[in-house]
């Protein structure tokens, strides 16, 4: 008796998720992939993680659409995991379920004053100024000095915006209210905090490069700074990036001053102690550090103050816990052996996997997620003579039972009559798109599409 082509669900569209459903489709004749995605739209950080005036690494988006274009591979829109479906729902219509969520809540940070209005996660930031749907329009910019704290592409995202001119963004696809916002930004000087050395800064040199080439924009590193130790130094020889890193952050510590009117300052070898203030944010105290020698760093008892009157803490993304699976909340990832997801008796869950930042941890950039794939890809097909085969089978049911349940879910066709009219608003004004932003619209315009993606 042939067995039946195999039946997977995707749990979110993002570059994860899509690169699973990819690597499935060329690896097994006949797959269907159904990815499940809790926005009107696909793409997750391409879309919603990546800052707006980096193009370059939005055109990531032309391979995975070619992917979702694939006929074997559907796009289920607005419909969250936990609540529109459950687990039992996946199961019963595929052979096996992928999450791929990713993280997107910022990590904690533990220290006095962080709570004070004025401190900011840098998610929700990055969130604010792509223009997610599910963030309010509003973000109160209105001091001049401001401190960033971490040492990663996010960081050094959310000081360029920062410190960035709005007319300089105006061109990207940002949506006219965080236009409006960023033209009212007093902003001039940018602190970035670092608690560890230059080699051990997680930023890529073309992200470190970008940011010395923005018009009006001056970045400033302290020559106190250079200290290294015996572990650095070898981490800097060691690494091509983190040499090239290292080498771009000497060089701007050791150039004259250019008198810019907007700065950004980077800071090593200095770690948050206190956020200051009463009712608000109105500094930032920090301890300087010093290597123990063994690539970990010790406070030294000094401590620095500045008087900055908002706070980004940019130390890193989580995971959130999904409905009916276990979860390890110190890491923020569900807990798996090669992509397969296990309980918390580290009993596996048939039939159940995970890629992408929620099995990892928010770690590599976009391109790392491809091995990551393959790894739970391989785990998953090599379970397939054992799966228990899902005994809803017909590519009918699931729309049927989003629709039964009144869930008004997007479609692949639907992104791209969404993506045509977001291009549309972007070409009346010399740009190349405009984000529509407000969850309603964007369902309203993509199931425009709907009709001619699930025929009944």
């Amino acid at each position: 008796m042939e067995t039946a082509p195999l039946r997977v669900a995707v749990v979110g569209a993002g570059p994860a998720g899509i690169y699973a459903a990819d690597t499935l489709i060329k690896s097994v004749a006949g797959a269907a992939v159904d990815l499940f995605e809790k926005l009107p739209a696909p793409f997750g950080l391409v879309r919603y993680g990546v800052a707006p005036d980096h193009p370059r690494i939005k055109q990531i988006v032309h391979a995975l659409h070619r992917v979702l274009d694939h006929p074997n591979v559907r796009l289920f829109g607005n419909v969250h995991y936990g609540t529109d479906v459950a687990l039992a729902d996946l199961r019963e219509h595929y052979d096996a379920v992928v999450f791929a969520t990713g993280c997107e809540r910022d990590r904690d940070l533990d220290v006095p004053g962080v709570e004070l209005p004025g401190s900011h996660g840098a998610a929700e930031f990055v969130r604010w100024y792509d223009g997610h749907p599910d963030v309010g329009r509003e973000w109160t910019l209105d001091a001049r000095s401001v401190a960033v704290i971490g040492a990663g592409n996010v960081a050094l995202d959310v000081a360029r915006v920062l410190a960035k001119s709005a007319g300089d963004m105006l061109g990207t696809e940002i949506p006219d209210a965080v236009h409006r916002g960023l033209v009212a930004n007093p902003a001039t000087d940018v602190h970035v905090f670092a608690r560890r050395g230059l080699a051990q800064a997680r930023f890529s040199p073309m992200e470190l490069r970008e940011l010395d080439h923005v018009p009006g924009l001056e970045v400033i590193v302290d020559p106190e700074d250079m200290e290294f130790d015996a572990v650095s130094e070898t981490e800097a020889r060691g690494d091509k990036h983190v040499g090239m890193v290292v080498k771009i952050l000497q060089e701007w510590a050791l150039r004259d001053r250019r008198g810019d009117p907007r700065r950004v300052h980077l800071h090593f070898l200095t770690r948050p102690d206190r956020v200051l203030g009463t009712d608000r944010v109105e500094g930032l105290r920090v301890e300087r550090t010093a290597y123990t020698g063994d690539g970990s760093v010790r406070g030294t008892g000094v401590f620095t103050e500045y008087p900055v009157g908002a706070v980004y803490r940019a130390v890193g993304y989580t995971g959130s816990h999904l409905a009916e699976l276990p979860f390890d909340h110190e890491r923020g990832v569900l807990p798996h052996v090669a992509g397969r997801v296990r309980d918390i008796d580290g009993q596996e869950l048939p039939g159940v996997y995970a890629v992408g930042w929620i099995k990892r941890g928010p770690v590599g950039l976009i391109g790392h997620t491809k091995g990551c794939a393959s790894e739970t890809v391989r785990s998953l097909l090599a379970d397939v003579p054992g799966l228990r085969r899902a005994p809803r089978r017909s590519p009918d049911a699931m729309p049927q039972l989003l629709d039964r349940r009144g869930i008004d879910y997007t479609s692949w066709d639907g992104w791209l009559a969404l993506d045509k009219h977001e291009r549309g608003l972007g070409e009346a004004r010399g740009r190349e798109r405009i984000k529509v932003v407000p969850r309603g619209d964007m369902v309203d315009i993509s199931r425009a599409g709907l009709s001619t993606a699930f025929p009944a």
